[in-house]
């Protein structure tokens, strides 16, 4: 295990908060999306509601940890500007729930349903040592870790649709979590921990290990 992070005592709420500006480009991407999907050939809207509906597990999943994490961080101003991150990176994810579901519906599809946890995805990112619930910086690191995965996931899914609309769909919410992996970064900045915030110039599979941070 990695020596523990030292946060600069020195870093105020409003530099966090300048980097909300990066997740609220994400949404108005996926926001600017007209209401009416054009649809795909018959042959292929199965295969769209199909990718969708694994974007929609996922979001689900997102929105879950967020509110499991959020639970657990303690009352100390890391874990008030933790917590501040994750409710707006939450309230995007439930935005783009409501936008996949919104597709899928008008593609003839039933949206995949949301379960009651979603603990057994995120037991693989603690294993791994890509972040815990133990600490408020292990909970924060644990979100990058899930925020760059769901941003590699979009850009491999958005390649499989067929609609060029919903090619816009996925592409800007993909842009979104690249955005909330971001605004994670610049908090660990903020806070006095030696890193970059943009570490890469690809969010990939194989500039993955670049983004996230180890426990």
């Amino acid at each position: 295990m990695s020596r523990p992070e030292k946060f600069s005592g020195a870093a105020s709420r409003r530099q966090l908060m300048k980097a909300g500006f990066f997740g609220a480009i994400g949404v108005a991407s996926a926001a600017a999306v007209p209401a009416v999907i054009a649809m795909p050939k018959k042959n292929y809207v199965i295969n769209d509601i199909k990718v969708l509906n694994n974007a929609l597990f996922y979001e689900h999943q997102a929105i879950w940890a967020y509110g499991f994490a959020a639970g657990k961080l303690t009352d100390s101003n890391v874990g008030k500007a933790v917590l501040s991150i994750a409710l707006a990176n939450q309230s995007d994810h439930k935005a783009h729930r409501d936008l996949l579901s919104s597709a899928i519906k008008q593609l003839g599809g039933m949206p995949v349903e949301a379960k009651t946890e979603y603990l057994s995805t995120v037991k693989p990112y603690i294993e791994r040592k890509e972040g815990n619930v133990d600490s408020d910086v292990n909970i924060a690191k644990l979100a990058l870790a899930l925020e760059v995965d769901a941003a590699i996931a979009y850009g491999r899914e958005v390649a499989d649709l067929r609609s060029p609309d919903l090619i816009t769909v996925g592409a800007g919410i993909g842009l979104a979590e690249a955005c909330h992996a971001t605004v994670i970064r610049a908090a660990f900045q903020s806070l006095g921990v030696a890193l970059k915030v943009v570490p890469a110039p690809f969010v990939n599979a194989d500039s993955r290990n670049a983004w996230i941070i180890k426990v």
